[in-house]
């Protein structure tokens, strides 16, 4: 296979999404809301329902999945969000995996001198251990998760994309990812936005309004290339 063309890449920068665009983290998240649930004297969600409450972060998550059963006062509920995240911090990579092509997609865009980063709304020390166990952290320059800017600052405000950009040294940048939250943020940041329709997508990915739709990361690369 011939060596990718350095010269005529279109962007300098790709940001990824994690939850549902890079990772397959869903059995993950749903055991650690399960955990919190128990406790809580909840129901259990099933493993697939958990798809369609990812987005948002955590907390979020736990939120929507207590709210279809009723909700619960905030002191209680906090003290279940700090269960679930003590819980998580445990087992975060133990289903956890790259969606398919990932490590292609990845390698190639490196071998391009593309820089790279994560922008999640997943707490960053979360981020950072999972892709650290996943052998990946080193593909990228950045991670920016939902904690790391401070409150209010998380997608999906511009501004995790914006320090992404900064952080990879400026220049012309694309993001992927699978949910509203990132089209937003995206759009926000003036970034062209790829839509993982692979992904844990909360609405049809068609109509989440990105500039394209991918079923495969397999896509991603000649997809940006056309750009």
């Amino acid at each position: 296979m011939a060596a990718p063309d350095m010269t005529t890449f279109p962007f300098d920068i790709v940001g990824f999404d994690l939850d549902g665009t890079l990772l397959d983290t869903h059995r993950d998240l749903a055991e650690a809301v399960n955990h919190a649930l128990a406790l809580g004297g909840f129901d259990l969600v099933p493993l697939d329902h958990a798809k369609n409450l990812i987005g948002g972060g955590a907390k979020v998550m736990l939120a929507k999945a207590i709210d279809e059963q009723g909700g619960l006062p905030e002191v209680e509920f906090r003290k279940l969000y700090k269960q679930m995240l003590a819980y998580y911090g445990r087992h975060c990579a133990v289903w956890t995996a790259p969606f398919p092509h990932a490590g292609d997609v990845l390698g190639d865009l490196y071998a391009r001198g593309v820089c790279m980063a994560v922008i999640t709304n997943k707490f960053e020390g979360f981020a950072r251990d999972i892709l650290t166990r996943l052998g990946l952290i080193d593909c990228f320059k950045a991670v920016i998760g939902g904690d790391t800017l401070g409150k209010g600052r998380a997608k999906p405000a511009s501004d995790p994309l914006l320090e992404a950009r900064r952080r990879c040294g400026g220049g012309r940048m694309a993001y992927v990812g699978d949910s509203s939250w990132d089209v937003m943020a995206a759009r926000a940041a003036k970034v062209p936005v790829v839509v993982a329709g692979y992904g844990f997508n909360d609405k049809p990915p068609h109509e989440l309004g990105g500039d394209a739709v991918i079923d495969s990361l397999r896509e991603l690369v000649p997809l940006l290339e056309s750009w």
